[in-house]
């Protein structure tokens, strides 16, 4: 590679277009879905990589006959127009060959004698490529794109074997992270049955551990700040504890940061807030020397002799779920909290196997998410990597060299 500052030239995505295919939606009224019939190609079917043949949906041929003109080829490009995932591109390999797809799909088809499929799909998945949608889509809680604006896309187009070289470069990088991706999905499945195995599974625990409620293995925690700068804190459903500014963007506890709990390292507290993550709340082990929690939170530390690393993993299982979903009076109040009164938490029954026991169980699903989340770190590592790299290559600041066969190939 070199350092070049002269850019692409840029085009309208229509003017890549094969002729007589324009960027069209498919299927409007999919119908009655069939075991055997025509593939119908969704966003959900390529928004994390193209998954198994077994996983599409099929339409009648009937059904898919009057959409002839959105029938897919190998090396289309199918771009989301419709929802939260709008962008959201991939090329067509082979075996969709006659699929089609719904009208929340857009199909591309490039012409190969113009622009390499691969480097528009890494353009459109670039920031480059992600500006013009945020540029073009339109609505809010269901944004979309047209067609029309779909066209005017602008596509930086160097000369097309350096199309080439630049697309294979970007997908050897998407290999290398489909594989950790694709890795990180088994150890996330074995890490689930390990959990299953060692501490049950939906509020069902091992027979031979005698099971206590709450109130007889912790001790409420309702003190109050004596001063210090203590950090204000949140508990989210997906991340646990969250510097409360970094969560709301502010600061939300105002004066009424008199009256938060003060939690010290190793208890925890139970954030009665419903979302879809935790649909009966969720409970977190504070990680830091202190924290001053909203007083709503239900907060405990464990009595001497249980292990707070054993009972962390056995409340972010949702263990107490089963338990809370029949305690818990219906509807949500109007400041987002379940109805749950304390002493009804408290009264909700958890398992105390032998310290020793505990301990080897903490160990071990300890070590199983410490190599999760090393994967995790590894995977937003390569993906920032890649991310400076398309920026580079993309935009004409660094160019590949082409050999002279590459060049005779085009």
């Amino acid at each position: 590679m070199r350092e070049d500052s002269e850019e692409f030239s840029q085009v309208p995505l229509s003017s890549l277009v094969q002729k007589g295919r324009k960027i069209t939606y498919g299927i409007v009224q999919p119908g009655q879905f069939v075991e055997d019939g025509v593939i119908l190609v969704r966003g959900r079917d390529y928004s994390a990589g193209w998954r198994d043949l077994d996983g599409f949906k099929r339409v009648t041929p009937e059904i898919d006959a009057p959409y002839k003109r959105s029938k897919l080829r190998a090396g289309d490009l199918v771009i989301t127009i419709v929802g939260a995932n709008t962008g959201t591109v991939a090329v067509v390999p082979d075996w969709l060959e006659g699929a089609n797809i719904t009208q929340t799909t857009a199909r591309v088809a490039i012409e190969p004698k113009k622009a390499e499929p691969g480097f528009v799909e890494q353009v459109l998945r670039s920031a480059l490529g992600q500006r013009e949608v945020y540029r073009y889509q339109k609505g809010g809680a269901q944004p979309g794109l047209n067609l029309a604006d779909l066209e005017k896309f602008s596509i930086p187009l160097p000369p097309l074997p350096e199309q080439r070289k630049i697309a294979a470069i970007l997908r050897t990088w998407d290999e290398a992270l489909e594989k950790l991706n694709s890795l990180r999905t088994e150890k996330a499945r074995w890490l689930d049955g390990l959990s299953q195995t060692t501490i049950g599974r939906g509020g069902i625990f091992p027979e031979h551990w005698q099971q206590k409620p709450l109130s007889k293995v912790c001790m409420p925690v309702k003190r109050k700040s004596s001063g210090g700068d203590h950090p204000v804190m949140t508990i989210s459903a997906k991340s646990g504890f969250l510097m409360q500014a970094d969560k709301f963007a502010r600061d939300m506890a105002g004066r009424s940061v008199e009256r938060y709990t003060l939690l010290h390292e190793g208890e925890f507290a139970y954030n009665k807030g419903n979302s879809k993550t935790a649909p009966y709340g969720c409970v977190f082990r504070l990680d830091r020397d202190t924290a001053l929690v909203p007083f709503v939170y239900y907060c405990f530390a464990l009595k001497p002799g249980l292990d707070p690393e054993f009972y962390d993993h056995l409340f972010s299982a949702g263990a107490l779920n089963h338990q809370l979903s029949r305690l818990i009076n219906s509807g949500v109040r109007n400041d987002g909290l379940l109805n749950l009164y304390s002493d009804d938490f408290f009264s909700c029954r958890v398992p105390v196997p032998p310290t020793e026991e505990q301990k080897r169980i903490a160990q071990a699903l300890t070590e199983a998410k410490r190599e999760l989340s090393l994967l995790d770190e590894e995977i937003a590592a390569l993906t920032d990597q890649k991310r400076g790299l398309m920026q580079k290559l993309l935009t004409g600041e660094w160019r590949v060299e082409v050999s002279d066969d590459e060049e005779a190939a085009a």
